[in-house]
Order: C-alpha cells, then sequence, then structure tokens
C-alpha cells in the first residue's frame, strides 16, 4: 500500500496493514455478491473478463450520478485526501442499500 494512503487510513482510524493488492480472478467475481469500482473502465474490464458477473457490478459513486474516483497513485498527499473523501461518501451513499431488508421482510 502506498506510504501516503498507509498515513491517511491511519490517521483515520482505519488499520491497513493487513490490506495485501492481488490480480481479480473469475473465481473472485463468482464468489462475490457485490463488486464495487471505482472507475466504469473498471466495470468494462471485469465485463470483458467475466460477462457472467456484469449484473453485480456497479460504480461505488453510483448513486451519486455515478460518479468515479480516480486512482491517487503516484500524486501528492492533497489528491489522497481528496480520494479518500470521494470513497467515505460513496461509502456512506451504499449503506442504506447494504442494509435494507430483503422484500417481504421487516426490518424490526
Amino acid at each position: 500500500m502506498d506510504a501516503i494512503a498507509a498515513a491517511l487510513l491511519r490517521e483515520h482510524g482505519i488499520d491497513g496493514g493487513a490490506h495485501r493488492g492481488r490480480q481479480l480472478l473469475p473465481d473472485m467475481l463468482r464468489q462475490a455478491d457485490l463488486v464495487l469500482v471505482m472507475e466504469k473502465a473498471h466495470a468494462a474490464r471485469i465485463a470483458r473478463v467475466a460477462p457472467e458477473a456484469s449484473g453485480k457490478v456497479f460504480l461505488l459513486g453510483k448513486w451519486q450520478g455515478e460518479r468515479e474516483i480516480p486512482d491517487p497513485y503516484g500524486q501528492s498527499r492533497p489528491a489522497f485526501e481528496h480520494v479518500y473523501a470521494l470513497i467515505d461518501q460513496g461509502v456512506s451513499h451504499w449503506l442504506p442499500y447494504l442494509y435494507a431488508s430483503p422484500p417481504g421482510v421487516s426490518a424490526a
């Protein structure tokens, strides 16, 4: 993980120490219920590699007008701070949909 990203996560109380980047494999997509990507190009790449997964791939910024989130790698700290804020907003907008009850099931 980029040192700036790791420091920013620590400042927000998030331990990113266990994070390890890895290649996305078709089996991972088959096992996933939902795949959130940051850019439309990511979704397009997944559709080419595993078209059967297309129905569960969405932009993290979907609920913000299909907002794309740029990769800050190799940029300055302000770029990472901006992207952190965009990711935080995207996650906040997804939460009501992730914790919604299935149709016909009471949330009480």
